[in-house]
């Protein structure tokens, strides 16, 4: 496939440049915010360089989705989306383009973690909210912005579809102070930042009588980088819609 990568100049956008070509597709180009990339990476505007691509792998920033999805739903190039911390507008915006294009968009591009999202999901649906609390551990490095990660709502969102309810109306994050007893059904999330974390993940269920806990640790970012090329191979001549990465790695058939 011919792809292009925004934000070739970035860790990510290396390392996704380093494995499309690994791989085998044709690597056309990248954008670049400070006019730099890797040696050998062709360096184009993104409305020049969408036309010219089968696909766009975006693991760039939140700021910037909306104008992405415009444009390439302009130019009808595929996308793979791996940017975290959208809005509400900004995944309007995703959806909007994949009634034109097909978009596979994941929190988190690691085959691990998609199979830990599935569990997270069953476990959501096979213990009780009254009696198994669920909490969310993450740690990543000190650069991160957001919190709790993208990962880590998404692991929540499992659970809290697994057990039928919106995870915005149990959600609770950041605890501090006097905060009362823990409310019945929570999903709890505690996000640790410090040095060089690439990403850890830890599903708890907590009962009287038993603690259930599922931990995910990604050693290389380029595990990320590898499942994003992944699902751009499988994009090819799809339909327009809205993919994730247990479509790519058939975990819902």
């Amino acid at each position: 496939m011919r792809i292009g990568i925004a934000g070739v100049s970035g860790r990510m956008g290396r390392l996704l440049a380093e494995e499309a070509i690994t791989v085998g597709h044709t690597l056309i180009g990248g954008t670049a915010l400070d006019g730099t990339g890797p040696d050998g990476v062709d360096l184009m505007t993104l409305a020049d360089l969408a036309p010219a691509c089968d696909v766009i792998i975006d693991f760039t920033h939140a700021s910037a989705v909306q104008l992405t999805a415009a444009t390439l739903a302009t130019s009808g190039t595929s996308w793979i989306l791996g940017t975290t911390g959208l809005s509400a507008d900004d995944e309007a915006s995703v959806d909007r383009a994949a009634t034109q294009i097909p978009i596979v968009y994941a929190a988190n591009f690691g085959p691990g973690i998609n199979i830990l999202l599935a569990l997270a999901r069953k476990l959501g649906a096979a213990l009780p909210a009254e009696q198994y609390d669920a909490e969310i551990v993450e740690m990543h490095h000190r650069q991160k912005v957001d919190a709790p990660s993208g990962t880590a709502v998404a692991l929540g969102r499992a659970i809290a579809a697994g057990r039928g309810v919106d995870l915005a109306d149990v959600m609770q994050s950041g605890r501090d102070g006097h905060t009362g007893p823990r409310p019945t059904g929570a999903i709890g999330f505690a996000a640790l930042r410090g040095g060089q974390v690439v990403g850890e993940h830890t599903v708890l269920f907590a009962a009287d009588g038993e603690h259930i806990s599922l931990t995910h640790r990604a050693i290389d970012r380029r595990v990320f980088a590898s499942g994003a090329v992944r699902a751009a191979g499988w994009l090819a001549n799809r339909k327009p819609g809205r993919y994730d990465m247990a479509d790519v790695m058939g975990l819902d058939s």
